[in-house]
């Protein structure tokens, strides 16, 4: 074979370059005409893509220490949104000094004074309704801050004893709402279908029937036992018919979650239902929960105070706010303190819990993030 034939192998020497193989590795965006490097890039990871590269930031000396940023989760943030809620605060800390009033006031005020709530004086002189912080002489004492009812009973210890039943009728009133209503709304939301249009179909009909006049029913029909069978009675009732919003709510939750990724995966690997929905969908829906929780808490409290003022919440010796101002009402124009202090005291409870629950909906509500 001639050597004219033969194919010609270029060598680096007689290979061309361009002007991005001469010098330092090109850091620029792909284009623009190439410098000297600003500084001396010895020990330096040069970008794996210079066409991606923006410039000097990403060049980063080896062992450099990198920060790392700390993580953060939903009830962080949503914490310290809530702290920077004054008005949410200041219910918080009102809810959080009551509650301990009521429970551990009664006891200290049975073992400074010896009263209690239905500790009726044994000298005739003192059963009668006394003014706060005045003695049968007239005189100034610290005894009864709050005066004495028409029975001579110390209206501060009935405060704090009818403090501990409001309490209790509103909260366990509103977790049996939140069994009910989790469970109801969940299991229609998830499954869908026939079993959503018949148990939704359920709620639309309680809803059209007044919830105030299903609990009279109850009471009328179950009540007339003994005074702490006729309290565990009204949670029961009053819980029965506080769910209905709260299955709405836990069923639009669900539906927009159950075709998220992880219930896919749950539901690809075998776990069953009732698994999924408990364990997956119930706790990444606790938000809306709380929230309408808190708001339901006043709103039982104020359907019992209405029930003791028709005669069919709590029964004597027991007394709740509610009958404690049912109470005071009749003798308002002689003894407003029998109305006044129980009147406040609630109704101080009752705008702290909604604060406080307006607060919980502003912080766990994710449009209302501030970066």
């Amino acid at each position: 074979m001639n050597e004219e034939n033969k194919p010609q192998v270029p060598t680096e020497k007689g290979r061309s370059q361009s002007p991005w193989d001469e010098g330092e590795p090109a850091l620029t965006t792909r284009g623009t005409p190439h410098a000297p490097p600003i500084r001396a890039r010895s020990g330096d990871e040069i970008h794996a893509f210079p066409e991606m590269a923006v410039g000097e930031g990403d060049v980063r000396t080896v062992g450099e220490s990198v920060e790392v940023v700390a993580g953060t989760s939903l009830w962080r943030d949503a914490w310290k949104r809530l702290l920077r809620n004054k008005l949410a605060v200041f219910g918080m800390v009102v809810v959080i000094f009551i509650v301990f009033a009521v429970v551990l006031g009664p006891p200290i005020i049975k073992a400074t004074t010896g009263f209690e709530y239905d500790t009726i004086p044994s000298d005739s002189k003192l059963v009668r309704s006394l003014p706060p912080f005045t003695t049968i002489d007239g005189n100034f004492s610290w005894t009864h801050p709050m005066g004495t009812d028409s029975a001579g009973r110390d209206m501060f210890a009935r405060v704090l004893q009818g403090g501990r039943i409001s309490l209790m009728v509103g909260i366990i009133s509103t977790f049996v709402s939140l069994i009910i209503g989790i469970t109801w709304g969940a299991t229609a939301g998830y499954l869908g279908g026939k079993t959503d249009d018949v148990l939704m179909r359920i709620v639309d009909v309680l809803y059209a029937i007044p919830y105030m006049m299903i609990v009279i029913v109850l009471l009328a029909f179950f009540g007339g036992q003994s005074p702490l069978t006729q309290i565990f009675l009204l949670f029961a009732a009053l819980g029965a018919v506080s769910w209905l919003t709260m299955a709405r709510i836990v069923r639009g939750q669900v539906i927009s979650l159950k075709n998220q990724e992880y219930v896919l995966a749950a539901r690809a690997t075998g776990v069953s239902t009732p698994k999924i929905i408990f364990r997956h969908l119930v706790p990444n829906a606790l938000g809306p929960v709380i929230v309408y929780a808190t708001l339901t808490i006043p709103s039982v409290m104020l359907a019992e105070a209405f029930l003791s003022f028709l005669g069919l919440g709590v029964q004597a010796p027991y007394a709740s706010w509610g009958s404690l101002a049912h109470d005071g009402i009749q003798n308002i124009a002689i003894f407003p303190w029998e109305l006044i202090f129980p009147g406040v005291t609630m109704g101080l409870t009752l705008f702290s819990l909604n604060f406080l629950g307006d607060g919980l909906r502003d912080a766990l509500d994710p449009q209302m993030r501030k970066f």
